[in-house]
């Protein structure tokens, strides 16, 4: 794992950061009727991804930062989601939703393979 003195140093939260600009900008040019419902949801989840990615890191231990690991990918999913239903509902071109839903898979991938590697260097307690 790269040596990092902070969670900003992480290639994946920079990542997962980006991942959130792009989707609060693109969701202002969202319906004002979805400024309550798709808009809020989808800044949400996105914002919740190097969140959880920065709490993880500031956690005592390697099995509370695996944990928060994987509540990034579960935010990391439903922002794929509200993602796909923005394109089907025509409020986000798809053009700029594959750029959003690629930058995605990448840091799902980083995510996966960060939390195999610290449970691989988990000592059981005892």
């Amino acid at each position: 794992m790269q040596n990092v003195l902070s969670y900003r140093d992480l290639i994946v939260w920079q990542k997962a950061m980006d991942l959130a600009i792009l989707l609060y900008r693109a969701a202002e040019a969202f319906p004002s009727a979805e400024r309550f419902a798709l808009t809020q949801q989808i800044t949400r989840a996105a914002a919740s991804v190097p969140a959880n990615i920065a709490e993880g890191n500031a956690r005592g231990t390697t099995k509370d930062y695996a944990h928060f690991l994987s509540i990034a990918r579960r935010s990391l999913a439903e922002t794929e989601t509200l993602t796909m239903l923005a394109v089907r509902l025509e409020y986000l071109a798809p053009v700029h939703s594959d750029e959003m839903l690629g930058l995605a898979s990448e840091i799902d991938r980083m995510l996966v393979l960060m939390r195999k590697k610290l449970l691989s260097i988990e000592k059981p307690e005892g």
